[in-house]
This record gives C-alpha cells, sequence and structure tokens, in this order.
C-alpha cells in the first residue's frame, strides 16, 4: 500500500465524561496514545485528526496529527463514524491526492502498540480484503439473550450440550480498537465493511475501552501494567 491513511475520528462533546477525548490518562492527552501509536506505525503514511473542537485539534496538531475541522452537522450525537470518515477523506485526497488504505482508530481504545496496526496492515494486504477489524478471541464468555416470555436463551453455546472448554470452537469480539477499509467502501457503501472482510487478532486485554469513569480507571490500570512497562 502507498499511501495509507490514518483518520482519527474526535468530537468535543461527549455525553458520559466531558472532553473524554483530551482528558489525562497516564500523563497526558487521552488522544495523544493514538496518535502516538499511529506515528509509530512504519506503514502508515500520514495522521489526521477530525474534530469539532479546536481544543482538540490544537492538542493533536502538537501531538503531530494534522488537523481537519468537522461541521457540526457532522459531529453531533445522531451522526455516525461514517459520515466523518467520508469526510475526512474527501478533504485529504483534494489535498494529498488519492488514499490507498484507511486505518480508523478509536481515541477511547488506548490498549495497543503500533505494531497492532502493522499486523493488521499486513494481514490486510495478504488477504485481499476490502476491510478489515481488530478482535479479542472471546475465551469461556457464555452470552444469554431474554426471550419475550422472561425466560433465558444461550447464543453462542448450546446448554443441553455442554462442551469442553477445550472443544469450543473460537470465537471472536470485534473490539472496536481500529478499523481498515478502501475508501471506496466507505464512501460508497456508507459502512466500515465491504463485501471481504478480514480480521486482525489482539490480545484480550486490549478489548477493554473508555466510556465511564470506572473503565477510565480500569484502562489506566491495564494500561500501566501491560503497556507502560
Amino acid at each position: 500500500m502507498k499511501n495509507v491513511v490514518a483518520i482519527i475520528l474526535a468530537r468535543g462533546g461527549s455525553k458520559g465524561i466531558p472532553k473524554k477525548n483530551i482528558m489525562d490518562f497516564c500523563g497526558k492527552p487521552l488522544i495523544n496514545w493514538t496518535i502516538e501509536q499511529c506515528l509509530g506505525s512504519p506503514s502508515i503514511s500520514s495522521v489526521w485528526v477530525s474534530s469539532d473542537s479546536e481544543e482538540i485539534l490544537k492538542i493533536a496538531n502538537e501531538a503531530g496529527a494534522n488537523q481537519i475541522k468537522r461541521p457540526e452537522d457532522i459531529a453531533n450525537d445522531t451522526a455516525t463514524s461514517e459520515l466523518g470518515w467520508i469526510h475526512a477523506i474527501e478533504y485529504i485526497e483534494k489535498l494529498n491526492g488519492k488514499i490507498d488504505l484507511v486505518v480508523a482508530p478509536q481515541v477511547t481504545s488506548p490498549l495497543r502498540h503500533s505494531s497492532d496496526f502493522e499486523n493488521g496492515i499486513k494481514e490486510f494486504e495478504k488477504g485481499n480484503f476490502d476491510s478489515l477489524f481488530s478482535c479479542s478471541v472471546a475465551e469461556d464468555l457464555y452470552f444469554w439473550e431474554r426471550k419475550k416470555e422472561g425466560f433465558l436463551e444461550s447464543i453462542n453455546y448450546d446448554w443441553r450440550n455442554r462442551k469442553r472448554r477445550q472443544d469450543h470452537s473460537p470465537q471472536y469480539i470485534e473490539n472496536g480498537s481500529f478499523y481498515l477499509f478502501l475508501p471506496s467502501v466507505v464512501i460508497e457503501k456508507n459502512n466500515r465493511f465491504g463485501n471481504k472482510i478480514g480480521m486482525v487478532e489482539m490480545e484480550f486485554w486490549k478489548l477493554f475501552e473508555i466510556d465511564s469513569l470506572e473503565s477510565f480507571r480500569l484502562c489506566e490500570a491495564i494500561m500501566k501494567s501491560f503497556v507502560l512497562v
């Protein structure tokens, strides 16, 4: 891939945690971790942050990322990530020409290494995919859903014939850490997934993301134990 571009979406508004994307996380603004991980990936040509917040864009620029001011109408609570990516792709291509591959990491999933992006890009090229997501293996996770009658039914295993742990086929969780896709996929389908979807596996502890103060503290503890060592 010649021109691999990282596009980081970071809205200024956050209902759960105010200014979540720039809160101090292990000594630096949360968004800086994702920017630095992207900059540390040799395969990524450039790193861009799309935001409606001037404060976020200033911090992102100081961390080494390029800035894209996102219009308010695609930065509200109802706007999809796809709209943000499409706007960013069109903006970048007007400036720098054709993008071959988009790397789309989530700011609130800081538990990763630059090598995760490298592994994803290599897997993308090897598998001839048009889209790919990061995942973690779901070991010993049994999912149930409540039926209308109020009773429960298992989803990902047959409780009537419960297998031994070692007899289970691997199941994968889309952990949301990052996505890869061809620009044409998101533009034509308004979706991050095309028809040839691949995955790249990450360690289980990397699936945790920040969406509350409790998960913020949990991710900080994991970061200190597994990344900052």
